[in-house]
Parts: structure tokens; sequence; C-alpha cells
């Protein structure tokens, strides 16, 4: 189970190599994996990947497997498009997507000419176009100074529904989460409220916070 429930915001921390990513593939539905999972209250089977995707948006930490054409409407617009919605409907999602995320009017920008931050939330459009119940996010702040760090943690905070952060920024988990799971080596060592998490010692010890902690034993607490 990686989530509780369609409104959860839940932060999933871990240092390079703790396996957030290969989750985030495997509740994609892009990696296999052994026993089950659900996403914001949605079963991550092969018969319900098409429905889970339609209410669930997925960012990739690489804005470029989601921006992939001549022009920001057009990649918005990808996915309306391909959900067969009238044109008129199509624009009006690119308009507010955009707007979402702070960059409207960008239509006919090149996402090439974008600069880091303006790329990684025109990512975050492409989902929102869709209109999703909830996002899951892999490394949403990752690279980023500090204004555009900002620019997406705010943009993501207005953002009504359920949230799944896949990271190992500590304070976008501290801003935007209500739960926080701790990973190491692809195990949990911590599931708890996101202060409670950032608190514990076996958390802090995991992503490098406090480095006079040690453990051997990684089975969850």
């Amino acid at each position: 189970m990686v989530s509780r429930g369609p409104s959860e915001r839940l932060a999933v921390l871990g240092a390079n190599g703790a396996g957030k990513s290969s989750l985030f593939l495997a509740i994609a539905g892009f990696l296999a994996f052994r026993g089950s999972a659900s996403v914001l209250g949605h079963a991550v089977v092969p018969a319900g990947l098409a429905e889970l995707r339609r209410k669930v948006g997925f960012v990739f930490e690489d804005p470029g497997d989601q921006l992939f054409l001549e022009t920001l409407g057009d990649d918005v617009a990808f996915g309306p498009r391909n959900a067969g919605l009238a044109e008129p409907e199509v624009a009006a999602r690119v308009r507010e997507a955009l707007a979402a995320v702070g960059l409207a009017g960008f239509e006919e920008r090149s996402p090439r000419r974008l600069s880091s931050g303006e790329r990684r939330l025109a990512a975050i459009a492409t989902a929102l176009a869709l209109r999703p119940e909830a996002l899951v996010l892999d490394e949403p702040t990752a690279n980023l100074d500090a204004r555009a760090r900002r620019r997406v943690v705010g943009t993501l905070a207005r953002f009504r529904g359920g949230l799944i952060l896949l990271t190992h920024d500590h304070e976008a988990a501290r801003e935007l989460a209500d739960r926080a799971i701790v990973l190491a080596e692809g195990r949990i060592v911590c599931d708890a409220p996101a202060a409670s998490a950032l608190a514990d010692p076996r958390g802090r010890a995991a992503l490098g916070l406090d480095e006079s902690l040690f453990f051997d034993n990684l089975s969850p607490k």
C-alpha cells in the first residue's frame, strides 16, 4: 500500500539510491513489482492502468519525458486530445493548466527555450490538463535554484487534490505533506506524520540529516 486515500498528501523520502524512482515507475505502471499497491485509493494493476492514469497525474523527474512537441501549448494539449476532448475544451484545458502553474500565455513558446524551473512547471501543467484527482511527482524540486523551487512548491501547495512526492527534499516534504515514508535500500525505515518522520532518529539517519546515527536493521519500525 502506497497511500491511504484520495486526499492524502504523502512524501516518500530517501537519499539517492533509496528506491524512490523505482517506486515511482512501479506505481505509474512502468515497472513490474511483486505484491500490491494503491495510489491515493486507486489500485495499481495492469487492467486498471488506463483508469488510474485518467485520475492520477504522473510527473517525471526529467521534464523532457513529458515535453517533446514543438510548442508548450501542444505538449499540454497532448493528454486532453488523446482523451478525445473537443478542440474548444482542449484549448480551455491548456489555458487553465498553464495559468495554474504561472505560465499563462506561454502556449506558443518552445519547451527548449524555457528555464529549468519553467520546464518543471510545464511538465506539471501537462498532468493538470487532465484535471486529475491526484498528482504523483518524482523529485519535483531537484536541481532547481531557490526561486524556481519556491515556484514549484507554491504550485503544488495550491493544488487541492491528493499528492505523492517522491523526493530527497525534506523541506518540501515538511511544507507540502501530512505524512512521510522514509526509505533506505528499498525498505521502509519510518512511516509517520511528516514532522515526526523528519524528527525520528532512524529517518534522520537514512536521510543523512544526522551522520552520527548508524543502524544495521532496516526492518519497518
